[in-house]
């Protein structure tokens, strides 16, 4: 796909986010529509995958770490071919396979398990150690969250990456200010996060995330990182795409009622 066409598709993930999460009442749509546009690239450009058969054990892999918005990985993955688009209206159901949170044993193309967060890089840093010791060249994509990096544990899991020197391993960081309480600045800073990172042995892109063109590139460079992890902070904004959910805190997890899910699908639709 071209620029033009991963933009178009990117409203399509959008929309799907919010059909979601409007369907269950429930859910977390602000960070779910940070993340979209890193997720259209990875999933309809980057990623070396097969829809038809999710544990080909040649893919590249990706672990949401902040595996509360489920929302925009299902989506993209309904969008992909795993599963049909149509079943993203039974998210959070009672007898739904798509929960909460990911679940690799339920739902086609998922490749870890998440919800408590903190624990996805240690999880992508087993993956990678495994394509090392396999001599497999899949690549693997954690998607953490900025409040989520002041979870102790990712920090242990960024010096292992460090120590062995895992190149197939790509961090993303959705860079996007806020969390449930507020600003992460307010709740526990983790900046200067480029800083932490590179101290921590890392190479460190940083990009705007919702820039198509821009989250290519750093792909591209990321994959000719040798010797060393890379980590690309991508500034985001929360409920991006949708106007009266950008830069909300309140977003974070809340579902929109009927007005609101209406005004939300004819912006996207505008957009396209």
């Amino acid at each position: 796909m071209n620029i033009e066409e991963l933009t178009k598709k990117a409203v399509e993930i959008r929309k799907g986010i919010i059909e979601a999460v409007y369907n269950a009442q429930s859910g977390h749509p602000g960070g779910s529509l940070s993340i979209a546009d890193i997720l259209t690239v990875l999933y309809f450009h980057e990623m070396k995958i097969k829809p038809e058969d999710p544990k080909w054990e040649e893919r590249d892999r990706l672990v949401l770490s902040k595996g509360h918005c489920s929302p925009a990985l299902y989506s993209c993955l309904a969008n992909r071919g795993y599963f049909p688009v149509e079943d993203l209206k039974t998210f959070r159901k009672i007898d739904s396979y798509l929960q909460g949170h990911p679940d690799r044993n339920k739902v086609p193309g998922v490749d870890m398990t998440t919800g408590s967060l903190g624990q996805g890089l240690s999880a992508a840093n087993g993956m990678a150690i495994v394509g090392k010791m396999d001599k497999k060249d899949y690549r693997v994509y954690c998607i953490l969250g900025d409040g989520e990096i002041e979870e102790g544990q990712i920090w242990e899991a960024a010096m292992t990456s460090s120590k062995y020197k895992l190149d197939n391993l790509c961090v993303i960081v959705d860079n996007n200010n806020l969390q449930i309480d507020g600003t992460i600045e307010e709740v526990m800073s983790p900046y200067p996060i480029d800083e932490k990172f590179r101290s921590f042995g890392f190479e460190i892109i940083k990009i705007d995330g919702h820039d198509i063109e821009e989250i290519i590139k750093a792909f591209e460079v990321a994959k000719n990182i040798k010797d060393k992890p890379t980590c690309i902070i991508a500034k985001t904004i929360k409920g991006k795409g949708i106007s009266y959910m950008e830069n909300q805190v309140g977003w974070h997890g809340k579902a929109p009622n009927e007005e609101q899910y209406k005004e939300a699908i004819t912006e996207l639709e505008k957009g396209i």
